[in-house]
């Protein structure tokens, strides 16, 4: 698999598990790039919704993607303090279209005095049943909110003091 490089611009394309488009993020900017990870930044980007429509961010955010890990991060940056919003889903994959994983529906909302809420459990519960989802990626993404919610207790990775502050002032280098 390759990876982007930092500076460029790509596009962030999450799919559900049948392999449809869920939804697409216009452009993030890549401000580290590795097999491992994908860092990137965007601000008031076009996000494409699979039934055609659209809307824009609303604050600067910070991206967090791994390889390993069957969540991804991302931290807005709003007037009020630091948000996180984490999507349950599959390590990514990078072609030449698009940094690309598929959405589990689960979702967990962060606050920026670190409460935390699991979202979308119905949701999840429906989708698992309609689209038959194996009993090993129910056991997958089970394993991945608890270690999600270690994470947050911990302020590890992109939940550490400073971690999005130090990857916006990168971001702003590039806008």
């Amino acid at each position: 698999m390759s990876f982007p490089t930092t500076g460029t611009r790509i596009q962030i394309q999450s799919y559900k598990h049948r392999g449809t488009l869920h939804r697409t993020w216009e452009e993030s900017i890549v401000l580290k790039g590795t097999s491992k990870e994908i860092i990137g930044g965007n601000d008031r980007i076009l996000v494409t919704e699979a039934d055609g429509r659209q809307w824009r961010t609303r604050e600067p955010a910070i991206c967090y993607f791994s390889a390993n890990h069957w969540f991804n991060v991302i931290g807005m940056i709003r007037t009020d303090g630091l948000y996180y919003y984490c999507n349950l889903g599959t390590p990514f994959t990078y072609d030449e279209e698009a940094l690309k994983y598929i959405d589990y529906d689960l979702d967990i909302k962060i606050y920026p005095d670190m409460t935390f809420k699991l979202l979308d459990e119905d949701e999840y519960e429906a989708h698992r049943e309609e689209m038959n989802y194996p009993e090993a990626i129910d056991r997958i993404i089970q394993q991945n909110v608890k270690e999600l919610m270690n994470w947050i207790h911990q302020r590890k990775g992109p939940f550490a003091p400073g971690f999005v502050d130090q990857w916006y002032e990168q971001f702003l280098q590039y806008r």
